[in-house]
């Protein structure tokens, strides 16, 4: 995990993907802007910061939420272009801008043989429940809170092996499909799975392709969802604690075995829930 912050030093550096600290140039100002931002400064990641209360935050020229105590959360899709510019401007006009170079990733690719085609190519009868579910996800991560449960530490939300990693491109049957958006722990049906931080549950559901899916909003537009769970022990609504069961794992949906499916979402920008945790769920 990487963090740069603002220090007054005369020796102002660029971001990098392994942090740095940063400042405004203290030749102009001796008292620098304070700005700090935790995380993996590469292509996925999910990266929280902290500025002045009250101050502007953009990225690359786009407005970024802060809430009243002057966190934010930026994000970087799975190809996200490697140089950005982060600027933060104090209610009197003053103006911090720094570039950010991000890491380039490389992705695997998994081939997967041996699915039932109707999961591969869905028949023409689903077409419906297909779009009904995804507007119901649009839904359920449509909130924007101010809730800052997303800057605690993250725990894993499940003991078991690393099967599958975000951002590798899986082939069904020999047809391409999407990039895989989660990080995959295999363990045996029935295993627990705990809210990895404080959360509201925004759906608890069956769906099509991630069979029974829950979604926590953890507050300022991040959320987190479990897909193939084999059952719930929370409802919608219901909020939810760092380390309480929420559910276990399963197989449902389109598994080839069972698993939990976890991934981060920024509003609809799908990210590495392994940026913002570390150490191994076994």
């Amino acid at each position: 995990m990487g963090v740069f912050a603002a220090i007054p030093a005369a020796t102002a550096a660029v971001a990098t993907n392994e942090g740095t600290e940063i400042s405004s140039d203290p030749a102009q100002d001796q008292n620098p802007i304070e700005v700090s931002l935790n995380g993996k400064f590469t292509q996925g990641a999910l990266l929280r910061g902290q500025a002045p209360v009250g101050a502007t935050v953009t990225l690359n020229g786009e407005p970024v939420q802060t809430n009243k105590d002057g966190k934010f959360v930026v994000g970087f899709e799975r190809e996200a272009p490697l140089q950005q510019r982060l600027a933060v401007t104090l209610e009197n006009g003053k103006t911090w801008k720094r570039d950010i170079t991000l890491e380039k990733r490389e992705y695997n690719i998994q081939r997967i043989d041996g699915l039932e085609q109707k999961m591969v190519t869905p028949p023409a009868e689903v077409t419906a429940r297909i779009k009904r579910d995804n507007v119901n996800v649009a839904n359920a991560r449509s909130a924007n809170t101010d809730l800052d449960a997303l800057f605690t530490r993250f725990e894993w939300p499940a003991k078991g092996r690393i099967s599958g990693v975000y951002g590798s491109q899986r082939i069904l049957n020999g047809v391409p499909k999407w990039p895989h958006y989660g990080v995959d722990i295999a363990n045996k049906t029935g295993t627990p799975v705990y809210a990895p931080v404080d959360g509201v549950v925004t759906m608890a559901d069956d769906l099509y392709y991630s069979g029974n899916t829950l979604i926590l909003d953890h507050g300022m537009r991040v959320f987190s969802t479990f897909l193939h769970m084999d059952s719930f022990t929370v409802e919608v609504g219901d909020t939810v604690k760092q380390g309480q069961q929420i559910g276990t794992i399963g197989s449902t949906g389109r598994s080839t075995g069972p698993h939990l499916d976890w991934r981060i979402n920024l509003g609809k920008t799908r990210l590495d829930p392994q940026t913002i945790i570390s150490g191994s769920p076994e």
